[in-house]
């Protein structure tokens, strides 16, 4: 449980801080000033003033700040709110880009460590009457080699190659009882019958081997782009699938993050830090939203601020608008983090 907890906090703590860190270099790069970068929370255990920033130490060990001048005043001279259009939205997007490069560096380096695999022949074993896979000609027995060109190794690869492409043609590679190869095209199924799934077919992994493997750096990095190209993929899918009633909603706030990573963690560093690529790239598309205290509803104001030819909103209404804004998000993490605290204790976890 302590591991647990640890690992979570640490994992958490990473991600805010690079949020953070987003901020501050994209202030730092346009000369706006940064009064203090802080890693944890006050109150302050150490600091030092460099030019004009004070970077600190906190003695509450969980993730970290930015204290930028005039954010939203406009009268502070060099603040945030004085400068043009263009250096806002890059400093008030800076904490998103940041969480949507992190995941290639985490996934490059995820690869590159040793870790395990699992590999064997995947078969299929049933095929449902009038489904996808019985009408391109899948039939028992059969041996899925690859889909989309990607060689499968086992059951999950398919499932998320399958998921990646719901509503799209798919091309499996099969073998058939006969020791005939053939390419079939298939298009996974957004709202399959119950039990049936995607495609309409039950599979299982025969020959199950654990291989320890690693990638040289030249060949984990195209393998890191790709892998956080299929995130983003399975994020807009899984959005998707909410709306549409097939995928459950299921919030979860930072307790059930610092579960989940110290479940993962049992498995080894590198599904740690695949895991915790995906959880940056949720919190970038998360803070694109444009809800006020986010950093999509800052950057909103200044898109309506360019929309009005320069006419500003006032400071004091967008101030009590943010604050409306983050004290309805402190309503939710306190309703999810109840929820996960609840789920947590019950023995309940977000992995299947």
């Amino acid at each position: 449980m302590i591991l647990t907890i640890l690992v979570g906090v640490l994992v958490l703590s990473v991600l805010i801080i690079a949020h953070e860190l987003g901020h501050f270099i994209a202030a730092k790069a346009t000369g706006v000033p940064v009064e203090e970068f802080g890693i944890g929370f006050p109150p302050r255990m150490l600091g030092k003033k460099w030019g004009e920033t004070v970077y600190s130490i906190n003695w509450i060990p969980f993730g970290g700040f930015n204290k930028i001048t005039g954010e939203v005043d406009p009268s502070v001279p060099r603040g945030l709110a004085s400068r043009g259009y263009g250096v806002r939205l890059l400093v008030l997007g800076g904490g998103i880009i940041m969480n949507l490069i992190l995941p290639f560096i985490l996934m490059t380096a995820a690869f590159m460590i040793p870790h395990s695999a699992v590999e064997g022949k995947v078969i299929v074993e049933e095929v449902a009457p009038g489904s996808p896979a019985e009408a391109c000609g899948i039939r028992p027995g059969d041996i899925v080699l690859s889909a989309d060109g990607r060689p499968v190794r086992n059951y999950a690869d398919l499932s998320r190659i399958t998921q990646l492409h719901l509503g799209l043609n798919l091309e499996l590679t099969l073998t058939h009882t006969d020791g005939t190869t053939e390419t079939v095209r298939v298009v996974p199924r957004w709202k399959p019958p119950e039990g049936q799934g995607a495609i309409g077919i039950v599979t299982r992994t025969q020959d199950v081997q654990i291989l320890r493997e690693s990638l040289p750096f030249w060949q984990a990095i195209p393998a890191a782009i790709r892998e956080c190209w299929d995130v983003l993929a399975l994020y807009k899918n899984g959005i998707i699938g909410m709306v549409i009633g097939t995928v459950p909603f299921v919030p979860a706030g930072p307790v059930a993050i610092v579960q989940v990573t110290g479940e993962v963690a049992h498995a080894g560093i590198s599904p740690v830090l695949e895991l915790t690529a995906f959880i940056s790239i949720a919190i970038g598309i998360t803070q694109m939203i444009p809800f006020p205290a986010l950093d999509g509803g800052r950057i909103i104001f200044v898109l309506i601020e360019w929309a009005r030819r320069g006419k500003r909103i006032s400071p004091r209404v967008e101030g009590i608008v943010h604050s409306i804004g983050f004290m309805i998000l402190i309503a939710i993490l306190v309703l999810v983090t109840y929820q996960d605290i609840i789920r947590w204790v019950t023995g309940g976890s977000l992995i299947p």
